[in-house]
This record gives C-alpha cells, sequence and structure tokens, in this order.
C-alpha cells in the first residue's frame, strides 16, 4: 500500500479506510498463490471463503500468476527408442554378443508385440517423437540413439556410447514389456552398482534413481496407470545389473517399460495415441523435475 504523504481530512477518514479494507479483501486471493495437486489456485480457494468485503471495489492491479517453470536450456537429453523396427530382417547381426562388462550379451532383439501386432519398435519411436517435441518445447536439446534411420540397431553398447558422447544430463531409454497376461503397469529400471571391465556404475546410480524415482511418479500421475504388479514390489523401481545399456553408461541413464503388450488391458492402452501422449507428457515431466534439481 502507497502512503500518501498529504493528512486525510476526519470526515474522509472512515470511507478511506472502508475502501482500503475492501480492497484488500478482493485482491488478497490473488496475492497469494500455493500449489495443490500439481495445479497452482488462488489460496482464497484452497483456505475457504473469506469475511465478505464491505461494497464492491474495482482493482486496477492485475492478479499475481504463479512463477513461470524454468526452462531447460542447456540441458541435454537422450532418448534411446528401445529397438528398431529393421531388426526382424537382420537375425544375425543383432545376434552378434557384445561385452557389457558383467559378460556378454546379443547385440540387440527385435523387442516384442501385441497380439495384434502392434510392436515395441513402433510403440518406442512414437513415443520417442513425442518425448522429444515436450522436451524441445521447454528448451533441451534432445538427441536419439537412432530413429528407424539405419537397418538394424545399434547395439546396446552404441545405444551407451552415444549418450556418453553427448555428455547427457539425462537418458531415458523407452520401451514395453512382453511379460504374461495379467501382469500389469509400468516400471522404471536403475542401474545397478557395477564394475566390473567395461562397466563402472559407481557414479551413475544415485542420480539415476532419483531421475527414475522423478520419472515413474510423473508417469504414474499422467497416464493414471499403475506400478507393475509383477516385479518392483509395487514401486515402480527395478533395479538390474544385466543390461548393457545401464552397465556402460558414464551418464544418468533409465528404462522404462511403459506397461506390458502381452496383457489385453495393457494393449489397449499401448494401441492408444491418447495415452501414447500421456505417457510421454510423464516422462517429459519426470525428466524436467530431475533436470531443475
Amino acid at each position: 500500500m502507497h502512503d500518501d504523504d498529504n493528512p486525510v481530512p476526519p470526515r474522509r477518514r472512515t470511507l478511506a479506510l472502508a475502501a482500503a479494507a475492501a480492497l484488500i479483501a478482493a485482491t488478497a486471493g490473488w496475492l497469494v498463490w500455493e500449489t495443490t495437486g500439481g495445479a497452482a489456485e488462488p489460496a482464497s480457494r484452497a483456505l475457504g471463503p473469506g469475511p465478505a468485503a464491505p461494497g464492491p471495489v474495482r482493482s486496477t492491479s492485475s492478479p499475481v500468476p504463479p512463477t513461470a517453470a524454468p526452462s531447460l536450456a542447456g540441458k541435454t537429453v537422450v532418448i534411446d527408442p528401445g529397438h528398431n523396427p529393421g531388426n526382424f530382417a537382420h537375425p544375425r547381426e543383432i545376434n552378434r554378443l557384445v561385452d557389457i562388462g558383467t559378460n556378454r550379451k546379443e547385440c540387440d532383439t527385435t523387442g516384442t508385440s501385441t497380439d495384434s501386432g502392434y510392436t515395441e519398435a513402433a510403440f518406442t519411436l512414437d513415443v520417442s517423437h513425442r518425448l522429444r517435441t515436450l522436451l524441445r518445447e521447454q528448451g533441451a536439446t534432445v538427441t536419439f540413439t537412432h530413429d528407424a534411420d539405419r537397418p538394424y540397431g545399434p547395439c546396446i553398447d552404441e545405444r551407451a556410447r552415444i549418450g556418453n558422447a553427448a555428455k547427457a544430463d539425462a537418458v531415458v531409454s523407452l520401451h514395453a514389456d512382453g511379460s504374461g497376461t495379467g501382469n500389469r503397469g509400468f516400471h522404471v529400471i536403475l542401474p545397478a552398482l557395477v564394475k566390473n571391465g567395461a562397466a563402472d556404475t559407481t557414479a551413475i546410480v544415485a542420480p539415476s534413481r532419483a531421475l527414475g524415482q522423478r520419472v515413474a511418479r510423473e508417469f504414474a500421475l499422467a497416464t493414471g496407470t499403475a506400478p507393475a504388479n509383477y516385479v518392483g514390489g509395487g514401486t515402480g523401481l527395478d533395479v538390474r545389473k544385466d543390461l548393457g545399456g545401464l552397465n556402460l553408461s558414464t551418464v544418468p541413464k533409465v528404462f522404462i517399460e511403459c506397461g506390458n503388450m502381452r496383457d489385453p488391458k495393457d494393449a489397449a492402452l499401448l494401441t492408444d495415441p491418447a495415452w501414447r501422449q500421456k505417457a510421454a507428457r510423464g516422462i517429459a515431466a519426470g525428466v524436467s523435475t530431475y533436470l531443475r534439481g
């Protein structure tokens, strides 16, 4: 409130005070904001109705909006679309063994599919494109490990190298599971502590867990789906040391299994474009909150 240097005549003081009180009551709800359930709303709504103002007062000040979310400018995210649509035509190449530190494993696999033939490779590319758009809108630099622009692969060791070479602030590998019918829900895979041969995850275990926890939380909120009922003990998180893409990473990285393609109910979600957009929004929100600290 601005204090006027001129004294107020006694006969006008009562009217002035009443008008000031009305102005404060009318604008107080817009001057204080709080966040509830992920959406900002006026504190007047959150706290309940206050005392009625003495009379209508027209405010000349604008409502104060919530603080704008910070940008992801300067952050690099690598998106790793699981598998490649061309892998089916290159069994010899993708079956070649590569070193993942703890042992040797196939270069890549074809991935799974729904009973109707919708492939995991098609799903991961679709969600990856949606995710890239959302992250770029926030200012992030986004790189793919592939965009179905090569005959097959890349192999799992090369996927890790791409993220490492980019010095990514976060890497997310997108997948959909191929478990049994009745097994439903998503889970995020975190790197275990591995120090063997070419693999050393010492520096990335903690930040990768922080990334994974945020992705799991935001994915559940955005999609309305529950954590997997068959892995992770209901936490939506699983720690593994047998995935080359994690073992060989030197930057924070997680995998997300967005659902089970072999379960009819999950498959109905995974094949729905509207749900895939929700999935991308959830992953983007998880990555964003992690990068913003």
